[in-house]
């Protein structure tokens, strides 16, 4: 963590009175769109964040981004998003490890055979190179699937359908997140934007005379726009100036083993069960699992229970990893939106106010397109239509939104 603060403001610096604009969160979402801000010529911003760098969902994911969705929408985006990652070392002069092994999504039965078949159609047709499998393709990509039908486990109900199809895009891949974190944070610092870690918004006026006046430990700060990138405290946020959001935190946990001999290119998912698992480019076996076990909740704290239901659903589809030894286990916060869509822009009746929130597990991948975007049009280009999509009214007027359905993990 220490390269992490050598670009914030020392502890007792105080705030400024005034600055153009104000992003609460510093996360991958806040910190990318105020690089690309100051990129652009506004660089009297103010980024505050609760915590350290990377101590939120942006430091606490396995890193993947893909191209691979169900939405044309998203499709389109991160296949910007990619290109932009092939070219961040050179750009922000930071190694973000980015590493394009591929993502390998795994069937098991019909309905998902059916699901692979319209996104990779779609996907296709937007110009990616993702190919449809059967399973003994996938085998040839990954040699340590078992793709036949595993024995039942103590407590199943039925044996696992064996894997019948998948879905595979070698242009997806891995970063590593801290230095991805640092890379736009430390440039937008260079470019004019401070930045505040440890401090916390305690809350927000709205000035009569517009604007907002943001409260927090090391005094206040004025700005004409204040941007809600707080990720799973967005909701919070947004209640101190009266604005209701549906999105709610959603505990997600992961765990890293042992390094062991480079084996596996590929990111494999399970659909199913929503296991993802890599491989790290030090040998470490990186993976996650959904969990349906609990309602919203804030916490980050590891649970052998999770471990349990991970260890089982990873050794079904590679028997071969049962003896690994997991070193560190942890979680971070999804921010949930009810349509598998993000919230962005400005809420009705508070103009200059604006939200980056409601990703999922997915605004780590998007981040550095959302965050171009953004910029482009704060700085009073053109509002790409991905504003217009998300947001916040869909919610009270009912309006037909293409749900994102393909959030793995």
């Amino acid at each position: 963590m220490a390269r992490a603060v050598r670009f914030a403001a020392p502890p007792d610096q105080p705030l400024p009175e005034r600055a153009e604009l104000v992003i609460i969160g510093a996360g991958v979402m806040g910190l990318s769109i105020a690089y690309q801000l100051a990129r652009r010529g506004l660089t009297d911003i103010v980024i505050v964040e609760r915590g350290y760098i990377a101590g939120g969902a942006s430091g606490r994911n396995g890193g993947g981004i893909r191209q691979q969705w169900s939405t044309e929408l998203n499709v389109r985006l991160m296949k910007a998003s990619v290109e932009r990652c092939r070219r961040f070392a050179k750009e922000l002069g930071v190694n973000i490890w980015f590493r394009q092994g591929g993502y390998l999504f795994l069937a098991r039965g019909q309905k998902e055979l059916e699901r692979l078949e319209r996104n990779v159609a779609m996907q296709q047709r937007l110009g990616l190179d993702t190919r449809l499998l059967d399973a003994k393709e996938a085998q040839a990509i990954v040699p340590q699937l078992d793709i036949g039908q595993p024995p039942a486990h103590p407590g199943d109900a039925s044996p696992m359908q064996p894997i019948v199809a998948a879905s595979y895009n070698p242009n997806d891949g891995i970063v590593f997140p801290w230095p991805f974190l640092w890379g736009f944070g430390q440039r937008a610092v260079e470019l004019g934007a401070k930045l505040y870690t440890h401090t916390s918004v305690r809350a927000i006026d709205v000035e009569r005379d517009g604007g907002y006046r943001v409260h927090t430990p090391r005094g206040s700060v004025r700005a004409e726009r204040v941007i809600n990138a707080a990720g799973a405290w967005s909701n919070d946020i947004a209640r101190m100036v009266d604005v209701e959001l549906p999105t709610y935190p959603v505990r997600h946990e992961i765990c890293s083993s042992e390094p062991l001999k480079p084996f596996l290119g590929p990111m494999v998912s399970e659909l199913s069960s929503g296991l993802y698992v890599s491989q790290s480019m030090r040998g470490e076996i990186v993976g996650g699992v959904s969990m349906h076990d609990e309602g919203p909740t804030i916490s980050m704290r590891s649970r052998l229970r999770f471990l349990a239901h991970y260890a089982r659903c990873l050794t079904r589809v590679m028997p071969v990893l049962g003896d690994i030894k997991v070193l560190r286990q942890w979680a971070g916060p999804y921010d949930v939106s009810p349509d598998g869509n993000p919230i962005l822009g400005e809420p009705p009746d508070r103009p200059g106010f604006y939200l980056a929130c409601g990703f999922i597990g997915h605004g780590f991948m998007m981040a550095p397109i959302v965050g171009d975007l953004y910029a482009e049009w704060l700085t009073g280009g053109e509002r790409h239509e991905l504003f217009e999509r998300s947001q916040l009214i869909r919610f009270q007027d009912g309006r037909e939104v293409e749900r994102e359905d393909f959030n793995i993990g």
